[in-house]
C-alpha cells in the first residue's frame, strides 16, 4: 500500500531517517488517508530521543517533552514528533504516573487507542499494521487495541472517542469495546469539562449527531449530560409529535447543517420541556414556558462544560427564542429581529425549520410554509434597509440632550420610544419627525 505523504512530512522522516533513527507517520492521518480522507494534522513517531530530535533539527517548539513530544517547523508547518513510547501505570484514568521511551515500534503502537488509530507509515517500510487496523477500516467497526478495559483505564475519554469516532467515520463499535464502555463510562467524571466538551462538539457536528444515542444507551450522557437522559425519558403525547423530547432532539439534529451554533441549538432546544410536562385531562402533553426556562438550563451547561462566551451567548438566544411562531407580516417580523438580533435571525429560521422537521408531520407543510414567507419578509426588510435598531435611527442621543433631555436613563427611554415607532413604521425614521415626536414626548 503506497500512501501519498506531506513534502514536509517526508523531510522529517528522511532527516530521521538519515540520522540512523526509526521515523514513521502515525495515527489517524495514516487512517484518513487509507480512507480517502484529507488528514487535519500528520503525526510522526520514531526512535530518537526528544533531545536527539531536537539536535536534527534547526526549528522546535517544546511542546510536550516531558512525554517525549516535540514540534518540529518545516518552513511555517508544525508537526509533532514523539519518541516511541512505554506508559506506566495510570491512576486518574488521565495520566501516567511515568513515561518510559523505547526502541520499540509495536511497544508504542500498543499503547494506542483503537486498531483504526494504532496504523505507522513510511516509505521504505509500508505500512505497519500489527493489530488488525486495515481488517478492522474494511469491517467499518471501532475496536480497542488489546483488552478494552486496559484502555479505557488509561484514559477514560477514550470511551466517548470511540462513539465520536463511530460518529465520524458511520462504524459501528466492538462488541467488546461496547461492553468496556459500559462498565467504565463513570470514570469519565474524572475528565475534564475542556476534553469532554472538545469531544462532545466534533460528535454533534459529525455526520451522524444522531449517534448520541449510543452514547445515551451506554451510559456515557448521563455522566456528562445527564439533561439528555431526562429528555430521552420524557414523552410527547400530542399531535405536533410523534418521539420523546430527546428522540426528537436527535432528529432535529440531522435536520440542520453541521455547524457549532445550530448543532448545539437543537441540542439544547428542548432542555426545559422535562421540566415543563404536564398532561391535561385528555392525556395530552404540554410543555408551557420550555423556551425561556431552557434558555437557562442551555446556559448552565455550557458553562459546565466551559464552552465561550460568544457560543453561550449566541446559543441561549436561539434556544429561548426557537419556539417564537411569529407571523409573515412586516411589523412582527421586525421586532423578532429587533429582539433577536440581525446576524442571530437567519439562524433561529434555519433551527425553526430544523425543529419542525423533527416533529410529526400533522400541519408540517403549513408550518414549513410559514418559516419561508417569514424568511421571504426578512429578506424584503434587510433589501430595504430598513431600521431595526437603535444604531439605525436618524437622531442621537446627542439630539435629545439639545432638545432639552435630562442626561441619563430618560435619553435612552426616549431613544427606545423613538424605535418602538419606527419599528411599527418605518417611513418615520425621519430625522424631522423624531425630532418633533421626541420634543412633544419631552414637553
Amino acid at each position: 500500500m503506497r500512501i501519498k505523504l506531506p513534502a514536509t512530512v517526508k523531510a522529517i522522516l528522511d532527516s530521521l531517517h538519515a540520522a540512523g533513527f526509526e521515523a514513521y507517520a502515525v495515527g489517524g492521518c495514516i487512517r484518513d488517508s487509507i480512507l480517502g480522507r484529507r488528514p487535519d494534522d500528520w503525526d510522526i513517531t520514531t526512535s530518537a530521543r526528544p533531545e536527539q530530535v531536537k539536535e536534527i533539527f534547526n526549528r522546535t517548539v517544546d511542546t510536550g517533552i516531558a512525554h517525549g513530544t516535540v514540534t518540529v517547523l518545516v518552513g511555517s508547518k508544525p508537526h509533532e514528533v514523539t519518541t516511541y513510547r512505554i506508559d506506566g501505570e495510570y491512576r486518574d484514568a488521565r495520566h501516567p504516573e511515568e513515561v518510559t521511551f523505547t526502541a520499540s515500534l509495536p511497544e508504542d503502537l500498543k499503547r494506542r487507542d483503537f486498531t483504526i488509530n494504532a496504523m505507522a507509515y513510511n516509505e521504505e517500510d509500508g505500512l505497519v499494521d500489527l493489530y488488525g487496523g486495515i481488517d478492522d477500516l474494511q469491517r467499518k467497526v471501532i475496536r480497542c487495541v488489546g483488552d478494552p478495559m486496559e484502555r479505557f483505564s488509561e484514559d477514560a475519554l477514550r470511551i466517548l472517542r470511540a462513539v465520536r469516532f463511530s460518529a465520524q467515520l458511520s462504524f459501528g463499535i466492538d462488541r467488546d469495546t461496547v461492553a468496556g464502555i459500559i462498565r467504565l463510562a463513570p470514570t469519565l467524571e474524572k475528565i475534564s469539562a475542556e476534553r469532554i466538551c472538545a469531544e462532545l462538539m466534533k460528535l454533534i457536528t459529525s455526520d451522524h449527531p444522531d449517534y448520541l444515542k449510543v452514547a445515551y444507551e451506554a451510559g456515557i450522557t448521563r455522566i456528562i449530560l445527564p439533561e439528555f437522559d431526562e429528555m430521552m425519558r420524557t414523552p410527547q403525547n400530542n399531535p405536533h409529535h410523534c418521539y420523546t423530547v430527546g428522540e426528537h432532539t436527535l432528529k432535529s439534529m440531522c435536520a440542520v447543517e453541521a455547524d457549532k451554533t445550530l448543532r448545539l441549538t437543537m441540542l439544547l432546544h428542548d432542555i426545559g420541556k422535562p421540566s415543563c410536562h404536564t398532561t391535561d385531562e385528555n392525556g395530552i402533553d404540554h410543555f408551557k414556558g420550555h423556551g425561556l426556562l431552557g434558555a437557562e438550563m442551555a446556559k448552565a451547561v455550557m458553562r459546565r462544560l466551559k464552552l465561550d462566551n460568544g457560543t453561550i451567548r449566541q446559543v441561549t438566544t436561539l434556544v429561548k427564542y426557537h419556539d417564537w411562531r411569529m407571523q409573515p407580516e412586516e411589523k412582527e417580523v421586525r421586532r423578532a429581529v429587533h429582539k433577536i438580533g440581525t446576524e442571530l435571525f437567519p439562524l433561529l429560521i434555519k433551527v425553526q425549520n430544523a425543529d419542525t422537521l423533527a416533529q410529526s408531520e400533522t400541519y408540517r407543510t403549513l408550518k414549513l410554509q410559514r418559516i419561508i414567507e417569514v424568511s421571504l419578509v426578512y429578506e424584503r426588510i434587510m433589501k430595504a434597509g430598513q431600521c431595526l435598531k437603535l444604531k439605525d435611527l436618524e437622531i442621537t442621543g446627542r439630539d435629545i440632550l439639545s432638545l432639552g433631555g435630562r442626561p441619563g436613563p430618560e435619553v435612552g427611554e426616549l431613544l427606545n420610544a423613538a424605535l418602538e415607532e419606527v419599528l411599527n413604521e418605518p417611513g418615520k425614521n425621519n430625522r424631522e419627525y423624531l425630532l418633533d415626536f421626541v420634543k412633544n414626548r419631552i414637553n
